[in-house]
């Protein structure tokens, strides 16, 4: 299981991306359970980040898209910075916050209920948009594109990653 490859359609469907996005919680913590901490947080040089920074950076990222999406579909909120969730700005301070673990629990749990939600959706809900500043007027389908590719990108970046640790 772990060496599958997931492959994102070129246009994936809502069920697709519902899935998609289902997925990449259990994937992460699958794919760096058994690492310890010195390998999680070594660096391969100046301009690579741990792999404890991109699972930070993705349970962040993706807990923020799962709220978005909360008020683009449930409080019908329009104005949303999607690219700004998407890729947040690094905290200056050191990580003093939840373990690695409870970080990767949290967003599974807070990713469910929002598969749940999405799976309920139907075709005009698909279709509401939101304007990003950044990007314009985006429906919740093309949103879920654009995270399912971004969560995605940072799953292999992590394998890439782990393949190339040093041994322990």
């Amino acid at each position: 299981m772990m060496d599958e490859v997931l492959e994102v359609p070129p246009e994936p469907g809502e069920e697709d991306v519902a899935m998609l996005m289902g997925t990449v919680p259990e994937r992460v913590a699958d794919l760096v359970m058994g690492l310890d901490e010195p390998r999680l947080r070594y660096r391969h040089g100046p301009a690579f980040p741990s792999l404890t920074e991109i699972v930070r950076h993705l349970c962040d990222a993706g807990t923020g898209v799962d709220v978005l999406l909360r008020h683009a579909y449930l409080d019908k909120q329009r104005d949303l910075r999607l690219r700004a969730t998407i890729d947040p700005q690094p905290p200056l301070q050191p990580d003093l916050g939840p373990s690695l673990d409870e970080q990767l629990h949290n967003f599974g749990r807070v990713r469910r209920r929002t598969v749940d939600l999405l799976r309920g959706l139907t075709e005009y809900d698909w279709a509401a948009t939101i304007n990003d500043p950044e990007q314009g007027e985006l429906t919740l389908l093309e949103v879920c594109r654009q995270v399912t590719r971004h969560e995605l990108g940072h799953v292999v970046q992590i394998r890439n990653l782990i393949a190339v640790l040093p041994e322990a």
